[in-house]
């Protein structure tokens, strides 16, 4: 098992507990290719299939008018500069925003196969991102930290994707740095999320990577709270010592620092039921595996 304070690796890329911007600007090509495979993109993320709002703001063209175009759209200046009814029309707006989510307290700095959980809570949402990129949107960022949240509001193309791989990269290198022994206890999940709500821009995708763990009182109302704001995915990152444990007993140590054992056979199940519970209208869940190499 590798935790938060291994000694550092040659390489980053071979690193499971390193995260560098370069390392997530990375995952675009992945991003494009998964998008051209994909059989239809959707207009929107999220779980909930919505339909575009008016004409948009983009003129795509001006053409004679014609019976039965809306004379709402006859264009005055255009019609006196040819004497004859001219018609605008306009591209369809499809720009969105989609806001990240990264859990990055202390309980997601391990894991035992691959990378930590927080890597590949960082390596899933930056993929996502780069679709939204790619399709038009603009992307933002919101990270956990048990300093407290960290927000980024939404930007558009590789400039704005730069800045959120920034942002997620020194959070993480930064939690890492605050998670050794001694540092303090981690921030509960629904408080931080419950603040967080508060700043997310109204009518984006929502996006959070986390564990679940530590929820503290609240998670259900502060969920709810992010939904009112916008669709809302869980990305469940787990760990292969959750999905596909040993069957014996592992040793480990306790809170209080005493030696113990601990079984975690039943934690499949556990799982299981979690993302059913969770699956609910304007909230779609997805799980994550941090098993296998990064992306």
């Amino acid at each position: 098992m590798f935790v938060r304070g291994d000694p550092p690796r040659a390489s980053a890329a071979a690193d499971p507990a390193g995260l560098s911007a370069g390392r997530l600007m990375a995952l675009e090509p992945l991003a494009a290719k998964e998008l051209r495979d994909a059989a239809s993109l959707a207009e929107r993320p999220g779980n909930t299939a919505t339909r575009r709002r008016g004409n948009g703001h983009e003129i795509r063209e001006l053409r004679p008018f014609a019976e039965g175009d809306d004379p709402r759209h006859i264009d005055a200046a255009a019609t006196a500069r040819t004497g004859a009814p001219q018609l605008r029309s306009f591209h369809e707006d499809r720009e969105y925003n989609l806001m990240l989510l990264a859990d990055f307290r202390r309980p997601m700095l391990w894991g035992t196969r691959g990378r930590l959980r927080s890597v590949a809570a960082a390596e899933a949402l930056m993929l996502a991102g780069w679709k939204a990129i790619l399709a038009g949107g603009a992307v933002g960022a919101a990270v956990l930290t048990d300093d407290g949240p960290q927000i980024r509001l939404p930007r558009p193309r590789h400039r704005g994707m730069a800045g959120v791989a920034a942002c997620l990269a020194d959070a993480h290198a930064a939690a890492l740095e605050r998670a050794g022994p001694g540092k303090g206890e981690s921030l509960a999940l629904a408080p931080a999320l419950a603040q967080l709500a508060r700043q997310v821009p109204r009518g984006a995708g929502i996006l959070l990577a986390t564990g679940l763990d530590l929820p503290g009182e609240g998670l259900d109302a502060a969920l709810a709270a992010l939904r009112a704001r916008g669709p809302l995915q869980l990305l469940l990152i787990e760990d292969a010592a959750e999905t596909a444990p040993p069957a014996m007993a592992m040793p480990c140590i306790t809170r209080a620092g005493e030696a113990g054992h601990l079984r975690l056979d039943p934690l499949p199940a556990e799982r299981d039921a979690r993302a059913a519970r969770y699956q609910v209208p304007g909230q779609a869940v997805r799980r994550i595996s941090t098993a296998g190499s990064s992306p």
